[in-house]
C-alpha cells in the first residue's frame, strides 16, 4: 500500500514513512520524478513553508525543475534558472545551506530574482543543496509567506530530507555509466512533460485548477501503487479517465 503523506501532517510515524518511501531511491529501478514528488510535498508537509521546488543538474551541470508542489513554484523556480539568480543556484553551486529570511531585503543580492518571488506572495526562503562529497546534484528550495517561521527544528526536517534523497541519487547514479546516468535524466524530463500534459487535461476535463489536477493524479497514483509517469501516460492517451 503506497503510503499517503496527507494522513496526518504533526504524527512523527508519517514523517518517518516518508523516509522508508525516500529509501526507496536506493533502488536502481526507482522513478525519480516519484521521489522528488515526494520529497517536495513532504518538505510543505513537515515544516512552514507554503511550497517547495527541486532542481537537479544534467551531465552538463545544467538545472532543471524536477519537482514542485505547485504551478507558482514551479514558475518561480523556472524563472530563477531563465534569470541565473536566486537561493536555489546559490546553494546549488556553493553545496551550502541559503536562508533567506526576507526575500524584500535580498533585493541587492538578486535584484531581478527578489521582486519577481515578492510578487508572487513569497517572501522568505531555504535552500537545501543536494550535494555528497563534491558532487553537486541539485537543489531543494522552499518558499514562505510568511518571515520568521521557520524553526530550527524545521531547518533539521529539510535539511535531513534533502541529505536522504541525495544519498540515494548518489546511489543510484555511481550503479549506472555517465550514459545510463543522462539517460535517466532524459527519462524524467520527459515524464514531466507527460505530466504537464495529464494535468492540462484533467484540468479541462474536471474543470479544475491545474494543482487541483495534479492532486487528482497524484492521489490516483499513490492508490493504486503506480508510478505518476505511468498514470499520466494513460490520460493522454485516453486510457484511463478520473
Amino acid at each position: 500500500m503506497p503510503f499517503d503523506v496527507t494522513r496526518d501532517p504533526h504524527s512523527p510515524n508519517d514523517l518517518t514513512a516518508v523516509f522508508r518511501r525516500l529509501a526507496d531511491a536506493l533502488d536502481p529501478d526507482y522513478d525519480v520524478i516519484d521521489t522528488m514528488d515526494l520529497l517536495v510535498e513532504a518538505a510543505t508537509r513537515f515544516t512552514p513553508a507554503v511550497d517547495a521546488g527541486i532542481v537537479l543538474a544534467d551531465a552538463g551541470g545544467r538545472l532543471h525543475v524536477l519537482g514542485s508542489t505547485s504551478e507558482r513554484a514551479s514558475d518561480v523556480e523556472e524563472a530563477e534558472l531563465g534569470i541565473e539568480q536566486g537561493p536555489c543556484l546559490d546553494s546549488f553551486r556553493s553545496g551550502r545551506v541559503v536562508e533567506t529570511p526576507d526575500l524584500r531585503a535580498s533585493a541587492d543580492r538578486w535584484p531581478e530574482f527578489a521582486p519577481l518571488a515578492v510578487r508572487r506572495g513569497l517572501r522568505a526562503g531555504y535552500a537545501v543543496p543536494l550535494s555528497l562529497r563534491g558532487q553537486h546534484l541539485g537543489a531543494l528550495n522552499l518558499f514562505f509567506d510568511r518571515v520568521g517561521v521557520l524553526t530550527d527544528q524545521d531547518a533539521a526536517v529539510a535539511q535531513a530530507l534533502g541529505e536522504f534523497a541525495t544519498i540515494g541519487l548518489v546511489q543510484h547514479r555511481t550503479l549506472r555509466a555517465h550514459a545510463d546516468r543522462t539517460a535517466q535524466l532524459q527519462h524524467a524530463l520527459d515524464s514531466r512533460i507527460v505530466i504537464e500534459q495529464a494535468k492540462g487535461a484533467l484540468s479541462f476535463q474536471r474543470s479544475v485548477s491545474i494543482d487541483d489536477a495534479f492532486t487528482i493524479l497524484r492521489r490516483h497514483a499513490r492508490s493504486v501503487g503506480g508510478r505518476l509517469h505511468d498514470v499520466a501516460q494513460q490520460i493522454v492517451d485516453r486510457r484511463l479517465t478520473l
